[in-house]
């Protein structure tokens, strides 16, 4: 039997495709989405839905996804990543840039590029531990955000790094591009964050959610938004964006958590404007502390030159 979902479409999916509304909400890819409205698996306020209709906020959506059972066996396909650089590469670890639009591994709801993949099909062996599909993931960064992730090559690396990131001694910093001035200009978000109780796509600062705690400074703010240096404590799903949405400073183009739509598309964004900036810890092989650092990607950096 399929999986029926519904909700409310939110004021910051107005006017878009339905393909594109399911991709964003339910963590598809826009060709599974698309797939599911040809299939007539999509309805909109009880009709069925093409995959290029449009949907405003309010419309009701019912959606019948496919259970795991229904679901394909997922696999790691070795698969080009364009755009995907390798920042370091030793015996035990490799760096590297993760562009915007690509998984850190496969998974049942994503038919797009991977990290995992993209190594694969570049000739790096990475560590088996873990589940199949997620050979030497020791962390991940959403789909919509760029930047630096380490994947191990040995079984020792990964099981060094996984105790790293649990015991907090991995240094993540990130930019970030909020809306308005945050107030302190430097300062601690600490608020549990949980599954959002309405929409299970999203989540939320909530009593009963996982401790979650977020370090941040304004390096400059412009007349409608602020850049900041965040470097995380925790790292809970959708943490930074959660967080500063919470203080009502969502994240420039997260429609998804609340941003103002018109002011990302004045910058040209088609999402958050989220990268992850450095990564430090011991290094596995030589216990050595390594820093690694990035650069801004074309769409922020065009986006920041324009405001």
């Amino acid at each position: 039997m399929p999986d029926i979902r519904t909700i409310s479409i939110p004021d910051g999916l107005e006017g878009e495709r339905v393909d594109a509304a399911i991709a964003r909400l339910f963590g598809l890819s826009r060709t599974k989405a698309a797939d599911l409205a040809v299939g007539g698996a999509i309805q909109v306020n009880h009709r069925v839905a093409g995959k290029s209709d449009r949907v405003s906020a309010g419309d009701f959506l019912e959606i019948a996804l496919p259970t795991p059972e229904e679901s394909p066996s997922v696999q790691v396909i070795a698969e080009p990543v364009p755009g995907m650089r390798v920042v370091h590469d030793d015996s035990e670890i490799v760096v590297v840039d993760k562009p915007v639009g690509v998984a850190a591994h496969p998974s049942a709801g994503w038919s797009g590029p991977t990290v995992v993949g993209g190594l694969a099909a570049a000739g790096y062996r990475i560590s088996t531990s873990g589940a199949p599909e997620r050979q030497g993931i020791v962390s991940r960064l959403d789909v919509g955000t760029s930047g630096l992730m380490v994947v191990a090559k040995s079984e020792h690396a990964y099981s060094v790094l996984k105790q790293a990131f649990r015991d907090r001694r991995v240094d993540k910093t990130y930019h970030a591009l909020c809306q308005g001035l945050p107030d302190p200009v430097v300062g601690t978000i600490d608020a549990p964050i949980g599954r959002h109780p309405a929409y299970d796509y999203r989540f939320a600062v909530m009593d009963s959610g996982r401790e979650s705690v977020t370090h941040y400074e304004v390096i400059e703010a412009f007349r409608s938004a602020s850049l900041v240096e965040v470097h995380l404590e925790t790292g809970r799903t959708h943490q930074i964006r959660v967080h500063f949405s919470a203080l009502r400073h969502p994240l420039v183009g997260d429609l998804t958590y609340g941003a103002d739509p018109v002011l990302a598309g004045r910058l040209g964004l088609e999402r958050q404007w989220l990268h992850a900036m450095g990564l430090g810890f011991e290094h596995p092989g030589s216990g050595e502390w390594v820093t690694f650092e990035s650069t801004y990607p074309d769409d922020l950096q065009d986006a920041l030159d324009r405001l």
